[in-house]
């Protein structure tokens, strides 16, 4: 039996108690024993004990119950056994019920005191260990709670610093600015049309979306901005920013469909695009989205070389492309919406840019 517990035994006659005592101590039962019921004060010398039994020997008239309550009171998970030959008074039962004692044996049965003693020291065994799971239980949720905050820190920290990066992106090129944020709306937008309906995967495409041009952080001023038309070389050049922006985030563990939009979303529908020539349904669902987004925008955007056109023109250029720039799925979702909705969309998203006057002042100071 654990040695951790201590049964003190209370009994006025000696020969009675030790003969009690020594069965006890026969069973690995660890023992101490006294003729009256100690004072509470005298229970310092236990608090070191995770647990004890109190046997105390009843007889009608002898008992003094105060003590006993005021050992109970003090140290609730103190077990009290009353060994008595006659389980009937009605004090012991008034015990009994209102929780001051656990258990009767009769003081004569000794198989019977021992029972009682291992089924308290279980029960406290039990108890002890609930405690020590629910401590540690609060402590994980306290714990729990504090990475869960700490994970969304994280997250406003990593979002905050994925937009500057792509607004520092944009002040390479002010004919382009906003274009990340509004075609990460018109991939979102049109991922819910198609179904997707899941946050993470939502947010992930407006992640990729937004970080889908990293890769010409490598390509130098003198081609990215070149006035006039590339030479052959130059535009084999252009064509290895995905692979290079892929490049740059596969490192940190990036989510797939953020790097899918990265690597592919300048592959086409028909297999004639770069940088793998990719066709139908190999290229990423979140890569046919985003390319017909991404050209979206390229149509309603003013160029050095053109105006901007209108959503009407849009949506014609894009019917026309269908099953060949653009995945057919992904145009019915783009057409079943009407383009005022597109429109708004648009407008939700460059509202909250600074004016474009502002950026190019900030741009010509970078120069």
């Amino acid at each position: 039996m654990n040695s951790s517990h201590l049964v003190l035994l209370i009994d006025p006659n000696a020969r009675r108690r030790e003969i009690l005592a020594g069965f006890l101590r026969n069973l690995q039962v660890k023992v101490e024993s006294a003729a009256a019921v100690p004072r509470p004060s005298v229970w310092k010398q236990h608090e070191a004990k995770s647990s004890l039994i109190l046997a105390v020997r009843w007889e009608t008239g002898s008992l003094d119950v105060e003590p006993l309550r005021e050992i109970k009171k003090s140290r609730s998970r103190v077990s009290i056994i009353i060994l008595s030959p006659d389980p009937g008074p009605s004090e012991l039962l008034s015990l009994l019920q209102e929780g001051t004692v656990s258990l009767v044996a009769q003081p004569e049965n000794l198989v019977s005191i021992y029972s009682s003693i291992k089924n308290e020291i279980s029960r406290n065994d039990l108890v002890l260990e609930n405690e020590y799971y629910r401590k540690n239980l609060i402590g994980l949720k306290t714990e729990q709670t504090r990475n869960i905050r700490r994970a969304v820190e994280l997250e406003q920290i990593y979002d905050a610093t994925l937009e500057n990066l792509m607004t520092a992106l944009d002040l390479r090129d002010v004919e382009t600015f906003g274009h990340s944020q509004t075609v990460a709306k018109y991939s979102q937008a049109l991922a819910g049309i198609l179904g997707v309906t899941d946050k993470n995967t939502l947010d992930n495409i407006r992640k990729g979306a937004l970080l889908h041009d990293i890769g010409k952080i490598a390509i130098p001023d003198s081609i990215l901005k070149k006035p006039g038309g590339l030479t052959a070389e130059e535009w084999e050049k252009i064509k290895l920013h995905p692979s290079l922006g892929f490049g740059l985030i596969k490192e940190i563990k990036m989510v797939k469909e953020v790097g899918n939009i990265i690597r592919y979303h300048h592959e086409r529908f028909d297999g004639t695009g770069y940088p793998r020539g990719m066709k139908k349904d190999a290229i990423p669902l979140e890569a046919r989205i985003f390319a017909l987004a991404d050209a979206l925008d390229a149509i309603t955007s003013p160029r050095p070389y053109r105006r901007e056109r209108d959503f009407q023109t849009a949506k014609k250029e894009i019917q026309e492309n269908s099953g060949t720039h653009f995945d057919p799925l992904i145009v019915d979702a783009f057409c079943s919406l009407r383009l005022e909705k597109w429109e708004r969309v648009r407008f939700e998203t460059t509202k909250i840019l600074p004016a474009v006057e502002d950026f190019q002042k900030l741009a010509s100071r970078q120069k």
